[in-house]
């Protein structure tokens, strides 16, 4: 057990390294591997001195059970975000919504960019289909992610006609009750996102009253994906407790 713990460890302090030095990352939650690493090697070495079998059995036993308990309630949560990954939404829907992602200097994050893209093909495969791009501008950012949004989808040639900008959130349920503001009533809506941010997206936007919504799955960074996944437990977990959805 401790050896394992120990390569578990040093596999999560390599990983966060690896995002460190390409830069791909958005924010600075990445560093959670890093942590979570040195404590596993930490554990590793306690539980090798023979510190663990030292304490008594009940506390042994309690902090087992309690692991084991969260370590399946996590991958109860990871196989929901997992249903989201197929969605391929319906055909000629009303309106398409964007949810953004990081704007950077020189254009939209890779995250952001395969959404756009996937959100260009539908568009133009449904030519009725109005889109909404959703997002504010952050603090590290050169212009709000719907401007961003904006130029990228005009510039391959989509209408400014057929694009709606909504620039003022700053969260996921932010982006769905501003979109929803543009939306007629009963209209329906597909929400374009990365792979495991589709099932958070799909429950906020149901809470809040879209009658008629479907995911539509764009891909994401293989590099990023676990990154991405742990990340997305913590948002289900905040905006199912603060009652923003419901886990199903």
């Amino acid at each position: 057990m401790a050896k394992l713990l120990f390569i578990i460890g040093v596999i999560c302090i390599l990983y966060c390294l690896g995002i460190l030095l390409i830069g791909v990352y958005g924010s600075w939650f990445f560093l959670i591997w890093g942590a979570g690493g040195l404590f596993l090697v930490s554990l590793s070495l306690v539980i090798g001195s023979g510190m663990w079998g030292r304490l008594p059995s009940g506390v042994r036993y309690a902090a087992t059970g309690i692991f084991l308990l969260g370590l399946l309630f996590f991958l109860f949560i990871e196989g929901l975000i997992l249903s989201g990954f197929g969605k391929k939404g319906e055909e000629n829907l009303d309106y398409l919504i964007v949810l953004g992602a990081q704007m950077r200097e020189s254009g939209p994050s890779r995250a952001l960019q395969m959404r756009l893209d996937k959100a260009y093909d539908y568009l133009q495969e449904n030519g009725d289909t109005l889109v909404i791009v959703s997002g504010g501008q952050g603090s590290n950012e050169p212009i709000s992610e719907a401007q961003g949004m904006y130029d990228y989808l005009v510039g391959r040639g989509i209408s400014p006609e057929r694009i709606r900008m909504e620039d003022r959130s700053t969260n996921t349920y932010e982006n769905l009750i501003f979109s929803r503001e543009l939306i007629e009533e009963g209209a329906s809506v597909g929400i374009v996102t990365n792979n495991f941010h589709v099932y958070r997206s799909l429950h906020l936007a149901k809470a809040q009253g879209y009658s008629r919504v479907c995911g539509i799955a764009a891909p994401s960074d293989r590099g990023m994906q676990a990154n991405n996944m742990f990340r997305e437990f913590f948002g289900v977990m905040k905006d199912w407790v603060f009652g923003n959805m419901r886990l199903w």
